[in-house]
C-alpha cells in the first residue's frame, strides 16, 4: 500500500528528531506539517495558516525519522540465522556464494525479494543501500520490488572475476552485464545503480581498473567492504604488496571517491579512518554482523570524534536481523562491550547518539538535512506501544522513546511514510 500525501498534512504526535549526534529534539504533541510529500517544519503549536489542513492524527504516539539501512545483501535474506558459527571467509564459502547463485532463478528472486521489501517497510526501514547478486535481471527485480513498495536508495549488481565459487563470473561477462543493468535501470525514480566489487579478494585488478572508469564516466556512487577481518586484510595484502593499507587498493583505481561508502571498517587505524574524511566516503558500522562473524569491535566513538562519516546497517544475513531498531540496539550493545575492553577509555554511545546514526546520519547520503528538516522528503516511522510492557509509574517522552527504541517490533510500528508517500 502507497499513498502519495497531496497538499497540506499535519502529522500530530510526539515528534521525535535527530538533529544531531546526541540528544534526540522532542516535540511533545506536536505537528509535522508535509506539503505534497515534502516537509515543511515542526511546530509545537498549530499554526493560525495551517488551520484546516488534513490532520493525521496520531496524539500520544512517537513520530520517529524513517530508517536508512546502508548496508544489505538481498540475496542472503534467505539464509538469515545460518552459518554464525563460522568466520567471515568460511561463511562466504559454505552458505553465501550458494546461496546467492539460487537467484539465477528469476521466480525465486522475485518472491524473495518481494518479501525483503514487505519487511524492510514493515520494520521501519525507508531507504537502503543494498547489494544484490551477480544477476542482472535478479538485480532489475530487486530493484522494481523496492521501487514498487514505496523504498528508495540505491541498488548494487555485484561484481566479482575471482575466488567466488558458485558466483564467480568472467571478466567480460562482469563488464557486459554490468553496463546492461546500468542502461536498464534508467526506469527507475527512487532507486538507483550504484557500483558493487564484492570486495577487493573477489575482483580483478582488470575489473577493478574497469570499475573505476565507469564509476568516474558515468557519475555513479560505489560501495564495497573495508577492513572487516583480519584474515581477509592479510590476503589483500598478498594480492596487492604495492598497498599499504586495505583502503589503497580501492583508490588506485578511482573507487574511493567522495560518496563512496564502505561497510565494516572495524580495524581501520587512524590513517585508514584519515582517508575516509579527507574523501567523504561513508563507513557503514555493522555491530550485528562483527558480533557474529567475530570480526571484533568497531571503534565508532573514535571515528565519530576523528570526523568520520558513520551511518549503520543491518548487514544481513551476515547480521542475523533485519529490523534497524534491533540494529540500533545492537549498536549500543556494541559500544559497551568496547567501553569494557578500553577500561572506559571510550564511552559507550548513547540511545539518541544511536539513534542519529541510524536515521539522520543515512539520510545524509540522500541530500537531506538532519531531523525533519523543511525541504526533506518525508520519512517518518509511528510507533504504538500499547504492546509494550505496563509501567509501574508515567514516563517522560523521552524515557518512552529509549524503551521503544528496545522494546519495539513491527507490531508496534503503527504507519511507515517514506518518499512523501504512505506506504503503511
Amino acid at each position: 500500500m502507497t499513498e502519495q500525501l497531496s497538499g497540506l498534512t499535519l502529522i500530530k504526535g510526539h515528534i521525535i528528531e535527530a538533529k544531531t549526534f546526541g540528544d534526540p529534539v522532542i516535540t511533545e504533541n506536536g505537528y509535522l506539517a508535509v506539503e505534497d510529500g515534502v516537509v515543511k517544519g515542526v511546530f509545537a503549536d498549530l499554526p493560525a495558516e495551517f488551520v484546516g489542513a488534513k490532520v493525521e492524527d496520531y496524539s500520544g504516539k512517537l513520530i520517529l525519522q524513517g530508517f536508512s539501512d546502508m548496508h544489505l545483501h538481498a540475496p542472503q535474506y534467505p539464509m538469515l540465522g545460518m552459518g554464525m558459527d563460522l568466520p567471515l571467509m568460511d561463511w562466504l564459502k559454505t552458505y553465501t556464494f550458494k546461496t546467492e547463485a539460487r537467484f539465477s532463478d528469476n521466480d525465486f528472486a522475485r518472491m524473495a525479494y518481494s518479501r525483503l521489501a514487505a519487511d524492510l517497510v514493515n520494520n521501519g526501514t525507508t531507504r537502503v543501500c543494498i547489494y544484490s547478486s551477480i544477476h542482472t535481471d535478479a538485480t532489475l527485480i530487486l530493484m522494481e520490488e523496492l521501487e514498487k513498495a514505496g523504498i528508495g536508495g540505491y541498488v548494487g549488481k555485484v561484481n566479482m572475476d575471482r575466488a567466488s565459487g558458485e558466483c564467480q563470473e568472467l571478466t567480460e561477462e562482469s563488464k557486459r552485464e554490468t553496463l546492461r543493468w546500468l542502461d536498464e535501470s534508467t526506469r527507475f525514480t527512487h532507486v538507483k545503480p550504484i557500483l558493487t566489487p564484492r570486495f577487493t579478494p573477489s575482483c580483478t585488478n582488470e575489473l577493478m581498473d574497469w570499475l573505476g572508469k565507469v564509476a568516474n564516466e558515468r557519475g555513479v556512487y560505489v560501495q564495497s567492504h573495508l577492513s572487516e577481518n583480519k584474515r581477509e586484510i592479510e590476503l589483500v595484502k598478498e594480492l596487492h604488496p604495492d598497498c599499504e593499507q586495505y583502503w589503497q587498493t580501492y583508490d588506485k583505481y578511482g573507487l574511493w571517491t567522495d560518496h563512496t561508502i564502505m561497510a565494516h571498517c572495524v580495524h581501520s587505524d587512524a590513517r585508514e579512518q584519515q582517508a575516509m574524511i579527507d574523501h567523504n566516503v561513508l563507513c557503514v558500522h555493522c555491530p550485528d554482523s562483527n558480533i557474529n562473524i567475530c570480526s571484533g569491535f568497531a571503534p565508532v566513538r573514535q571515528m565519530k570524534e576523528r570526523g568520520v562519516w558513520v551511518a549503520l546497517g543491518s548487514d544481513i544475513a551476515g547480521g542475523a536481523q533485519l529490523p534497524m531498531l534491533q540494529v540500533l540496539t545492537g549498536c549500543l550493545r556494541m559500544s559497551k562491550a568496547r567501553a569494557i575492553a578500553t577500561e572506559g577509555k571510550e564511552p559507550f554511545l548513547t540511545v539518541g547518539e544511536a539513534y542519529y546514526l541510524a536515521t539522520s546520519a543515512g539520510s545524509r547520503y540522500f541530500g537531506d538535512a538532519d531531523g525533519f528538516a523543511p525541504g526533506n522528503p518525508l520519512h517518518a516511522v509511528v510507533l504504538d506501544e500499547t504492546r509494550l510492557p505496563p509501567s509501574a509509574r508515567e514516563l517522560t517522552v523521552k524515557e518512552r522513546f529509549e524503551r521503544a527504541v528496545y522494546l519495539a517490533d513491527d507490531r508496534s510500528i503503527a504507519a511507515v511514510y517514506g518518499g512523501g508517500k504512505k506506504i503503511k
